[in-house]
Formats: structure tokens, sequence, C-alpha cells
């Protein structure tokens, strides 16, 4: 049984106002094409609202993710929880802020995540990975 810690941030500049690229946070439709380009996804987007996520990983393993928002200042900041199991074993617990802010009529986004990883069920490297892979996906869909 083992624990690790991390914590991780990424930063990413769009060429979209604020509004525009929280919106794409906010909204269900928009948020499922670029976080979840395979699997089922909800969205109630408030304080107290969740998100999830039904997968397949590698292997075949189902994959589940339960977020939580707790703190949702618009097109400023967002904070939420999040576990991620792998069938029926926990094998992350986080927490991530993500931050917006004008620049130059662009805005600038950053993430920061901490998390606990179980087990060795996920690599802190293998999430930051991931979390970067659609941070990009964000792009394309703000294009």
């Amino acid at each position: 049984m083992t624990v690790k810690h991390a914590t991780f941030t990424l930063e990413r500049t769009y060429p979209a106002p604020r509004d525009r690229v929280f919106a794409a946070w906010a909204d269900p439709a928009a948020k499922a094409r670029w976080f979840v380009p395979d699997g089922e996804h909800t969205l109630d987007f408030r304080v107290g609202g969740k998100e999830t996520v039904d997968a397949t990983g590698p292997g075949g393993t189902a994959l589940s993710v339960v977020s939580t928002y707790h703190d949702v200042v618009p097109e400023q900041r967002i904070v939420y929880s999040s576990t991620l199991s792998g069938g029926d074993a926990l094998a992350t617990v986080s927490v991530t802020t993500v931050e917006f802010a004008d620049e130059g009529g662009e805005t600038r986004v950053v993430l920061t995540e901490q998390g606990t990883f179980l087990d060795g069920a996920e690599d802190p490297a293998w999430r930051e990975q991931g979390t970067a892979d659609w941070l990009d996906r964000l792009a394309g869909e703000l294009r």
C-alpha cells in the first residue's frame, strides 16, 4: 500500500476573451467536446454541483471520475475536488484550481492540481500529461 503526493501547475494562453474561455468550462456541451473525447460526461456547473466522466482505460478497465465544485467565481476562478477510480479501486483524490486572467486581449489560464495517488494505480506524471493534453484540446474548442 503506497501513497504519493504531487502538485503541478500548467499554464496556457488562449487567443480568446476571458468570458469565452470560462464558458468553455461552464457549458456542458462545450466541455464535453474538449474534455471527454471518448466516454460519458455529465456537468452540473455550480458550487456544490458535480461532474462525472465514465470511460474505458487501458486494458478495458472501467474508469470513473467524480468531481465536486467548491468555488466558482465567473471568469476568474474554479476550484473543484475529484476522485478517479479504476474498476472498484480508488486511484486518486485531488483538488484543482483554475484561474483566468486577461492578457493583452487573450486569456491566461493557470491550472494547479494537488493530488494524492494511491497504490500505484496512477502516476503523477501521467496525470500531468493527461491534463496538459486536455488543455491543448481546449485550444481547438476556442478556434
